[in-house]
């Protein structure tokens, strides 16, 4: 069904919206989506950085007594 939108259906959306809500409140959304989408990104790349020293950690604690015991 969304498959045959095509760009002239996206225009005519994007004017029902522009009309409906107006710029000011359109701009302000955007804003508080790109704060959103850089929150995210930093969350991921924070979570990211925390298993690989969780990995480093684990790496470490080994030593070669323990190597041969496994």
């Amino acid at each position: 069904m969304l498959n045959n939108i095509g760009l002239p259906g996206l225009l005519l959306i994007a004017v029902v919206v522009l009309v409906l809500f107006g710029r000011g409140k359109i701009s302000s959304l955007m804003g508080e989506v790109g704060k959103g989408i850089t929150a995210f990104k930093k969350g991921v790349s924070d979570g990211t950085k925390e298993l690989e020293d969780a990995q480093a950690d684990t790496a470490r604690d080994v030593t070669p007594e323990e190597k041969d015991k496994a």
